[in-house]
């Protein structure tokens, strides 16, 4: 079983640790309670394929931006998230963005997923799907409208990323060569 770690980015408030306990634990969180750091393991199957996923919900508080560096260069697969209820967080993802490719090499093969959360939120909505289309497209990047409380589109987001990490890190094969030595 391949086994990946998963780093999930974004600004403050936006929803990073409801959608990572809502894949993890199938569970809502009602209340925000800022994130320092917290660190899940999953299996998942997609594609007929058991792979192992290690997710670092990571803090969007500025304080610790500092520490994005680092999880950038440990990550082997992003889920930038921004809220569909904040136009202003996707300028975060964005800036995110550039730094993975700053980091990482300007790799179009770095898998990255981005996921608008609050989809159920309809009424303080603040990005439209045109905007979300448009970037995706400048972008070329997978984006999802997702919503944690509803459980909509949860699942997809890190089934495409894992997709996407396979694809990136193929398994490598261990050959054992049996060879005969002549003394």
């Amino acid at each position: 079983m391949q086994q990946f770690n998963v780093v999930v980015l974004g600004a403050g408030g936006v929803g990073k640790s409801a959608l990572t306990v809502r894949f993890i634990r199938d569970e809502f969180l009602e209340n925000y309670d800022p994130t320092i750091e917290e660190e899940y393991r999953r299996p998942l199957m997609v594609d007929g394929e058991l792979t192992s996923l290690e997710v670092l919900d990571t803090s969007g508080a500025e304080q610790f931006t500092s520490l994005h560096e680092v999880y950038i260069k440990s990550g082997r697969g992003f889920i930038l998230v921004f809220s569909l209820t904040q136009e202003t967080s996707l300028k975060e993802v964005d800036y995110l963005r550039k730094q993975i490719f700053r980091i990482k090499g300007n790799d179009a093969t770095v898998p990255i997923v981005v996921a608008g959360t609050k989809l159920d939120l309809v009424n303080e909505r603040e990005v439209q799907t045109n905007t979300i289309q448009s970037l995706a497209s400048r972008w070329g990047l997978p984006f999802y409208e997702t919503s944690a409380k509803r459980n909509w589109h949860v699942n997809d987001v890190f089934e495409d990323l894992v997709r996407q990490m396979r694809r990136r890190y193929p398994p490598t094969r261990r050959r054992t060569e049996r060879r005969c030595i002549i003394m």
